[in-house]
């Protein structure tokens, strides 16, 4: 769940992926939220982060992370991560234009339940470099998402 991907390659056995997941799953209701998140990373809590982090590892875009999800993006290797990921690239890529309009960003991120202003997806769009006009390259959606280092 780290976006520098630090975290991904340290856990290796399904114990310890469960170890890991209780101990970010703070409230102990069997997800891990945002809430529970900005507990454990407490002062350095970025919320763009912990955006990122759920983000990445909510596959089935209910907001929180399930003990499967967060075992498949943990277990499942660069190249499998990697698929995901550009499958997620092509869901939120409405027009098949290969580039993520500040639309697609915006419509994505409410899908997956998260409020976002016209200004902070105009920021995301900056921070994967490029500008509102030409859109956010499956590159820039990674380096948007933080975690360009675990794929």
């Amino acid at each position: 769940m780290c976006p520098s991907g630090t975290a991904a390659t340290t856990a290796t056995s399904p114990a310890d992926f469960r170890q890991a997941f209780e101990v970010l799953d703070a409230d102990r209701d069997g997800k891990i939220s945002r809430d529970d998140l900005r507990n454990f990373y407490s002062a350095d809590a970025d919320e763009d982060a912990i955006g990122s982090m759920i983000l990445v590892a909510d596959l089935n875009r209910n907001g929180f992370v399930e003990y499967d999800e967060f075992e498949r993006v943990l277990s499942g290797g660069r190249r499998r991560s990697a698929g995901i990921m550009e499958e997620v690239f092509k869901a939120m890529d409405k027009d098949g234009d290969g580039r993520l309009s500040h639309a697609d960003l915006k419509s994505y991120m409410h899908l997956a339940g998260f409020s976002i202003t016209d200004e902070e997806v105009a920021a995301m769009i900056r921070f994967g470099g490029a500008d509102e006009a030409e859109g956010v390259s499956y590159d820039g959606l990674l380096k948007i998402l933080a975690v360009d280092n675990i794929f």
